[in-house]
């Protein structure tokens, strides 16, 4: 998860698509969701102990914040404050909400 959010990252501004009316929704959506899988997968590694569950949300926060960085270095992007703070965190805290359900219906 984290070369793939490092690979669209990495690619410059004038590369992306623009989506007309759908463009913010796609690319936040993609915020979310990347980050959402992002912070199951190191709750994951950390072996799914429910109170593991907030160090892999703060994980996922510290991936989006260092991947901001990254992006105010590609050619044409730049890097929002308001993406790690709503769109990466509410991500992660879903992602791993739905999880933590999954989990629990399926009894794992």
């Amino acid at each position: 998860m984290m070369a793939l959010i490092f690979a669209f990252s990495a690619t410059p501004g004038k590369n992306l698509p623009d989506l007309g009316l759908w463009d913010r929704l796609f690319k936040k959506g993609g915020h979310m969701a990347g980050y959402g899988m992002l912070a199951v997968s190191y709750w994951h590694a950390l072996g799914w102990k429910p109170q593991r569950a907030w160090l892999a949300w703060l994980l996922a926060l510290l991936y989006a914040a260092s991947d901001e960085l990254h992006q105010s270095l590609t050619p044409g992007r730049f890097p929002s404050l308001q993406d790690v703070l709503l769109f990466d965190n509410l991500g992660a805290a879903l992602g791993l909400l739905l999880a933590g359900w999954v989990k629990k219906k399926m009894g794992f």
